[in-house]
């Protein structure tokens, strides 16, 4: 009669699955639910590949161009779906190549894993061919890293690289398996992570706190909301929005967090920041609380710190711990999901309405719209501004596209007037300021929610530096609709040095190709326009199309993102021109 260990060592047998590191890899990232990667391959990370022709049915490849358009279109994946993104290179350069999207992921907490390939465990450390140290080079951007060494840690790893990535304040992660590991078999047996020793990525909220901080709300008179992405991170939108409506709180948003409560929305009073809304920046430092949800105080929000909110208890929201206190010193700290403390915080605080406050907000906007916001909206000069085409795509999307923004003034011009009715809709760039992010980032974003039109809008710089992965869009028929905004400068930096540099245009200026000839050499439709007169018809034109679309449009060459905080300045100290 067979015992009991025997009868378990079989079962253990039987769940053990005798596999190469290669064929673990894969069955790893499907175990994860993962059916979608993009990546590059080469020679460290070609058993991989292998393997991965075998499961084409479960698992589809997207061939970038660069291996860094590979982790752009993951983050913007992941941004837009809120799954973990996925990319893959070879070794040594191909590794390399990941460390801006690395970088991006990190500072934008963007849930993201990276899997390298390595020269084999015996050359590591001998120079050999196609040998960099990315693990050590990767380190200070991304929130995890390892090298696998052999074929029996990769499930352990690969299970762990996906909880960490996800969870708590999300982010990306590297993982590197040497070559040897790949080939090598292992009994195969895949558990799912739900925790790491010492790593606790959502703290409890402190009851106390959450007192605290309903007591200051409930007694304040010119309360202010900032929220960044950490609403859209923590699934607490309607959370959000339940705040504002019951407290009658204006509720202001970094550049992350825009979305994350619809524009149109009575109590969403505009951005914040640098090239934020006249209103949310000067009356940042008139309000008597300011409740930061979500946000980390970063520079470009906060200027001058020795004049930010002064005057102001602050309340900050946030799930970092590394980012309490960090750069604004916080009255009340609730540590904690932004859903979990805002549920709970909820029945604590008074139903109430600010109307003459939220009044100053108003007669603010009316300064900013004479000033600038009619000018850009609803110009009388003959050039075309980048504000009206992000009107003409508002109105071609009834205010419901995914859009994509690279980094410069197109930027901040569409962040100022792009219009969104759900969340998960603007996909940009924000910490790190990465040109060459929108082209790639926007193929992962349609491929991340495909039933929606997906607006890539780019400056005529940053397009150039990922211009290549035109030739994914086409080979993938992935529908996006690309806007190149076209001054002939880098815009940002000219703007710069008009304004403090005397306008020396010191290598600013672009003597630009022929974009729709580009745009046609790839099999993609395209046009290019420089009248008011033919602006929306193009704009429908590109709309309509199910397949993907570029045009062009020729705008101003000097044209200027006001409002506009001077670097080092006090948010009060904002121009209006």
């Amino acid at each position: 009669m067979e015992t009991l260990k025997e009868t378990t060592k079989k079962k253990n047998q039987k769940a053990a699955l005798k596999i190469t590191g290669a064929e673990a890899i894969i069955h790893c990232l499907l175990a994860e639910g993962v059916d979608l990667i993009y990546g590059y391959p080469g020679g460290a990370i070609m058993p991989v590949y292998d393997e991965l022709y075998k499961f084409q049915d479960k698992l589809q490849h997207i061939l970038t161009r660069h291996e860094q358009g590979a982790t752009h279109a993951a983050q913007g994946y992941a941004r837009v779906s809120g799954r973990v993104g996925v990319a893959m290179a070879t070794s040594g350069p191909g590794a390399t190549n990941l460390v801006t999207g690395l970088a991006d992921a990190q500072i934008d907490s963007t849930p993201m894993v990276c899997i390298t390939g390595q020269v084999p465990r015996h050359l590591l450390g001998s120079d050999a061919f196609q040998e960099t140290d990315i693990i050590g080079i990767s380190m200070p951007v991304t929130k995890w890293n390892f090298q696998i060494t052999k074929a029996s840690e990769i499930p352990e790893i690969m299970a762990k690289a996906f909880f960490i990535a996800k969870s708590g304040r999300p982010g990306p992660v590297l993982i590197d398996i040497t070559k040897n590991a790949q080939f090598e078999e292992l009994d195969f047996e895949y558990k799912h992570c739900t925790g790491v020793r010492s790593y606790n990525p959502r703290p409890k909220p402190d009851t106390k706190k959450l007192e605290q901080a309903a007591a200051l709300i409930n007694n304040a008179k010119k309360p202010y909301i900032v929220f960044g992405q950490g609403v859209i991170l923590g699934q607490a939108e309607e959370q959000l929005k339940e705040l504002v409506e019951k407290t009658g709180i204006p509720a202001a948003w970094t550049i992350l967090g825009l979305s994350a409560l619809a524009t149109d929305h009575p109590l969403n009073v505009g951005m914040v920041g640098m090239h934020g809304n006249y209103g949310p920046n000067v009356l940042t430092n008139e309000c008597d609380l300011l409740i930061a949800i979500g946000m980390r105080f970063d520079d470009r929000v906060t200027g001058n710190l020795d004049t930010y909110a002064k005057q102001a208890k602050i309340i900050h929201f946030e799930i970092d711990p590394a980012e309490i206190n960090k750069n604004v010193k916080a009255d009340v700290a609730v540590l904690g999901d932004a859903r979990e403390s805002l549920e709970l915080l909820l029945p604590m605080i008074d139903s109430n309405s600010h109307e003459d406050w939220l009044a100053k907000f108003a007669e603010k906007y009316e300064e900013e719209f004479k000033t600038v916001i009619k000018n850009d909206l609803h110009p009388t000069k003959d050039g075309l501004t980048m504000g009206e085409v992000i009107k003409e795509i508002n109105n071609a999307t009834n205010n419901d596209a995914v859009i994509v923004t690279d980094v410069g003034q197109h930027q901040m011009i569409t962040c100022r007037y792009a219009r969104f009715k759900q969340s998960k809709s603007n996909i940009t760039s924000g910490g790190l300021g990465t040109m060459g992010f929108a082209l790639p980032a926007a193929i992962g974003a349609k491929m991340g929610a495909e039933q929606r039109e997906v607006v890539a809008i780019i400056g005529d710089g940053g397009y150039q530096m990922t211009i290549q992965e035109l030739a994914t869009i086409y080979q993938n028929n992935t529908a996006v609709k690309i806007v190149v905004l076209n001054n002939e400068h880098l815009g940002m930096v000219r703007q710069w040095q008009e304004l403090f540099f005397d306008k020396r245009y010191a290598s600013t200026v672009m003597t630009n190709p022929d974009f729709v000839k580009i745009a046609e050499g790839y099999h993609i439709e395209a046009r290019s326009v420089n009248k008011r007169e033919d602006l929306a018809d193009a704009v429908s034109q590109m709309i309509a199309s199910d397949k993907p679309y570029f045009l062009e449009v020729k705008v101003e060459k000097e044209d200027n993102v006001f409002p506009m905080i001077p670097s080092g300045a006090s948010v009060s100290d904002i121009r209006l021109k």
